[in-house]
């Protein structure tokens, strides 16, 4: 079993997911399933940290990251010895590719 590091960040993602849901959609119930479902999904990577799809796969670019499907969220992490790092919790529908490589400071 692994242990998981949760990137700031990732707290932040999942923030605001929870207050998206709650304020802009008025359903505070919704949030609370969404932002579970997530926790849920990203747990499981520790006893299973190769269950998501290599991000290289999709882009063809040699990159750490793996992705988790959650609903309607993607979570981008990246196994890392004894630990799995939680990156990114992002909407599918977001420029996803391009936050994640501005970050890495890939993208001018």
């Amino acid at each position: 079993m692994r242990k998981l590091r949760i990137n700031p960040l990732a707290l932040k993602d999942l923030t605001g997911i929870k207050e998206y849901i709650t304020k802009e959609l008025d359903n505070p119930i919704s949030a609370v399933s969404v932002i579970k479902r997530v926790i849920q999904s990203y747990e499981k990577l520790k006893d299973f940290p190769e269950m998501g799809v290599s991000l290289s796969t999709k882009i063809g670019i040699s990159t750490g990251y793996r992705y988790l499907i959650s609903g309607e969220y993607i979570i981008f992490y990246k196994v890392d010895g004894e630990y799995v790092s939680i990156y990114r919790i992002l909407h599918a529908k977001r420029d996803y590719l391009s936050i994640l490589f501005k970050e890495e400071g890939l993208e001018s």
